[in-house]
């Protein structure tokens, strides 16, 4: 009997102490299983279909295939990788409580995850960049080349790598694996931590306002200076139609037995001073009278006309800035909405030791998903071409050409 006791509680220490692998999925309930599945797949659907149509756009479409459009090309890639290989396992880890996938799997999803997601990122400040060279350099657009904008795209690639892959090489804590745990979380260690969260959001985003900031000042500036060179020609215009048409009017000015002819094109001290023999007193009386008939030029009646003119003129510069202003915003505004709150806790937590809701980290964790649905939309739906584009696609007009 004792010796019984002794094997059942030497059993049962050796259970409590040896971890055993996860079985199977654990889910919740059924109504959140089929909730979340909907949702999450449809989010993922949506993603799908709107980074396919901006590749199929670029391939397609003659007028997209230029230099620049490699960028938002590269940019759909990573977007629709987010979404064939890393957003579905992150629907089956937010549908089971427990990670029973196994180690390797776990390891090559975060890999994929980091990765694509740190490359999406990458691209959109390429983005930045090309654009701010276009904005402040005239022969940039010229000057563009194929091999500049596949090094920046080759770079974008090779830094998510060089994120994505030091946990696979031993930089992580030593924990069991997911296999006993039943959890698949990203390494914790803190330096990799700051490295990660440093390279894949911190440093990128400062740099992108950085640039969104001065390319919103240069074209401001452009277009206040177009619209002041506007006001400039249309005010020169104006004073130079009311001076002809008044000088025209008046009587020719007799200059030394000669005639002068005082059209505004002539009314200028050599046109004068070349029919007039030397007579330095004349030649002064004729540029007095030439001075008297252009101070007697009427000053314009429509004041209130001009007045209105030029707040017109000012109303659609403030929209121009506005509209210049309202891309920006929601460029970097979206961005920042749909990746800052996950950084802030994936630095946080590690660091802090402190350890979020799981609702709220599935939240934030999908809110980043959210950019590659987001990216797709923002960076065409600006653009006529892409719009054109798109229109063609969805109406079959590629497939009636084609069979033509």
């Amino acid at each position: 009997m004792e010796l019984t006791t002794f094997y059942n509680t030497t059993f049962q220490e050796n259970i409590t102490e040896t971890p055993h692998k996860i079985g199977g999925p654990q889910i919740k309930s059924l109504g959140h299983l089929v909730g979340t599945s909907v949702i999450l797949g449809l989010m993922i659907l949506a993603t799908i279909i709107g980074n396919v149509f901006v590749i199929a756009a670029i391939i397609l479409e003659k007028n997209l295939h230029n230099v620049a459009n490699y960028l938002i090309l590269s940019l759909a890639v990573a977007d629709l990788m987010v979404a064939t290989l890393v957003m579905p396992l992150s629907v089956v880890s937010e549908v089971s409580e427990v990670w029973f996938l196994g180690g390797e799997v776990c390891d090559m999803w975060i890999s994929f995850d980091v990765l694509c997601c740190t490359s999406s990122i990458l691209h959109l400040v390429a983005i930045s960049v090309d654009r701010y060279w276009a904005v402040t350099n005239i022969d940039y657009i010229r000057n563009r080349t194929a091999r500049r904008i596949l090094l920046m795209i080759a770079m974008a690639w090779t830094v998510g790598m060089f994120i994505s892959i030091p946990p696979l090489f031993g930089w992580k804590d030593d924990t069991p694996s997911p296999e006993f745990t039943g959890k698949c979380i990203i390494s914790q260690i803190d330096s990799y931590t700051v490295f990660s969260t440093i390279g894949a959001f911190y440093l990128p985003t400062v740099v992108m306002l950085i640039i969104y900031v001065k390319i919103f000042q240069v074209a401001r500036s452009r277009i206040r200076r177009k619209n002041f060179n506007k006001k400039q020609y249309a005010a020169n215009k104006n004073v130079d139609d009311l001076a002809k048409s008044s000088l025209l009017k008046a009587p020719p000015s007799p200059i030394n037995g000669h005639t002068c002819s005082t059209d505004i094109t002539l009314i200028n001290e050599t046109s004068c001073n070349g029919m007039v023999n030397g007579n330095s007193d004349k030649n002064d009386n004729s540029k007095v009278h030439s001075n008297a008939l252009v101070e007697q030029v009427p000053t314009p009646k429509g004041d209130s006309i001009a007045a209105k003119a030029k707040r017109a003129k000012e109303k659609l510069e403030m929209k121009r800035e506005r509209k210049a202003a309202r891309t920006l915003g929601i460029i970097t505004g979206a961005y920042i909405v749909c990746w800052l709150p996950f950084f802030l806790i994936a630095l946080i937590g590690p660091l802090e030791q402190y350890e979020f809701p799981p609702v709220l980290h599935s939240i934030v964790l999908w809110l980043g998903y959210f950019n590659s649905l987001l990216n797709p939309i923002i960076y065409t739906i600006f653009s006529p071409e892409f719009r054109h584009a798109f229109h063609k696609i969805l109406f079959g007009k590629y497939s009636q050409k084609s069979q033509r």
